[in-house]
């Protein structure tokens, strides 16, 4: 998938393979349709990081779940 376009079939795909790696519980919170375009490289960013994990610990999720939260459209 060509990341590097900020569409809204990408910011979907990222917040689904998100949730996943997470295996986030309220995943009502986390719908793509939150999102916008606007805010795509620091979703991108985020996207990147989650990826990279092996491991995610509690802590690391629930800060990752804030920044998200602050990324949604208002």
């Amino acid at each position: 998938m060509d990341l590097t376009q900020p569409t809204a079939e990408n910011v979907s795909y990222m917040i689904d393979k998100i949730k996943e790696k997470l295996r986030m519980v309220n995943v009502d919170a986390m719908k793509a349709d939150n999102f916008d375009t606007e805010q795509y490289e620091d979703l991108v960013y985020m996207y990147e990081m989650v990826m990279k994990r092996e491991t995610i610990t509690p802590n690391e999720m629930q800060a990752i779940a804030a920044e998200l939260g602050s990324l949604r459209k208002a």
